[in-house]
């Protein structure tokens, strides 16, 4: 096992993506919306990869597709909608690195971030840990938020 961390970076998804994408999905998520309730036949995993097309990124580890995240900004905040991690690559912090980049964003405008989670997902714990509080919920999942960090100058007052 080597020491070097491996190079990730986020890429606009492109339509040659679309297959990675749907197989993604249905990898990481089939269970959670099972258990949940919620549809999972193709027609609706398809549909989900499509939804709000134009925000996703592609998670590549050392240049190989390996994830994907949708995450944009509002007026008011910004909002994590999917962020799936194919599973050869999933405990190795890289769904961490990749949700640091949003939250990075969202402290310099001063913006909370917010997302939604499956009730039963175990990525809850990796919010929770990153700082997200849950705000509210419905019959099928959990709707967390994190708050902007207060600048160094106000804790000093």
């Amino acid at each position: 096992m080597s020491d070097h961390e491996p190079a990730l970076t986020l890429r606009p998804a492109l339509s040659a993506d679309e297959a990675f994408l749907f197989e993604l999905r249905k990898a990481t998520m089939t269970e959670h919306l099972a258990r949940a309730g919620e549809a999972s036949d193709d027609a609706e995993h398809r549909a989900r990869v499509l939804h709000r097309y134009d925000t996703a990124r592609v998670i590549c580890i050392d240049g190989a597709p390996a994830g994907l995240l949708k995450a944009h900004r509002t007026d008011t905040e910004w909002v994590v909608m999917q962020l799936q991690i194919s599973p050869e690559h999933q405990g190795r912090g890289i769904g961490e690195r990749v949700l640091h980049t949003v939250l990075q964003a969202a402290q310099m405008e001063a913006l909370p971030v917010t997302l939604k989670v499956l009730k039963g997902n175990p990525a809850k714990r990796l919010y929770e840990r990153l700082g997200f509080e849950t705000i509210g919920e419905d019959d099928r999942q959990f709707h967390m938020r994190r708050a902007p960090r207060a600048s160094a100058e106000t804790e000093a007052e």
